[in-house]
């Protein structure tokens, strides 16, 4: 789910651009205020354990892969303003080390992949882990998540792309390979933080109170 270089607009690159800049901008703010010193450690290690988990790349249509997201599971371990900045830390290293998508479309893929488990996600999950138990609700979170970043990504790629492409294929290859995408990190989600509640619940954040706005 990372636009390739030169694939959309100066207009649609330059939107994705204000919204990252924006979104990271509050989640920078937040963190400062609610980010504790050893949370800090376990970002890193998340940070790299994202990188090798989004490793397999599924090719999809018009260069772009199906792979995990892994957002939802960031903001339920780090809180949604350190959760969305981690995943920002991703994106960056892959677009500079890996080639995974492009420079100046690296504002539309933090906002795909970062900004939608922080501002969407997040919430979602807080009303969630109520009435379930909280592995499920977070599964449950992780699942959505990827579907609505599938939904925005092909926005991003139908609507804004420079040359013309067959949006009826594009939107129908890209959903339904994300939507078993949605299936398994579901699952992967679900299956880790019931993994973690049993021997270090202390490094799960959304356990604890909601992260104030």
């Amino acid at each position: 789910m990372h636009i390739p270089e030169g694939f959309l607009t100066g207009e649609a690159a330059a939107l994705g651009t204000l919204t990252a800049v924006v979104g990271v901008g509050v989640c920078l703010r937040g963190a400062s205020r609610t980010a504790r010193e050893k949370d800090l450690p376990v970002a890193g290690l998340a940070a790299a354990f994202f990188i090798v988990g989004e490793a397999p790349f599924i090719p999809v249509t018009l260069g772009t892969n199906a792979h995990l997201l892994g957002g939802a599971l960031a903001v339920a371990l780090l809180g949604p303003y350190l959760g969305a900045l981690t995943i920002t830390t991703v994106c960056i290293l892959q677009a500079l080390l890996f080639g995974s998508g492009g420079i100046t479309t690296l504002g539309t893929t933090v906002t795909v992949l970062a900004l939608v488990p922080a501002f969407v996600g997040y919430p979602i999950l807080l009303a969630l882990r109520k009435p379930l138990p909280l592995h499920i609700a977070a599964g449950l979170t992780a699942a959505v998540c990827v579907l609505l970043s599938a939904l925005l990504f092909t926005a991003f790629m139908t609507l804004g792309a420079k040359s013309g492409i067959d949006r009826s294929t594009f939107a129908t290859v890209t959903l339904g390979a994300y939507a078993v995408v949605a299936l398994v990190e579901g699952v992967v989600t679900a299956l880790l933080i019931r993994a973690l509640l049993s021997i270090r619940p202390d490094l799960i954040r959304v356990r604890r109170r909601p992260v104030p706005a």
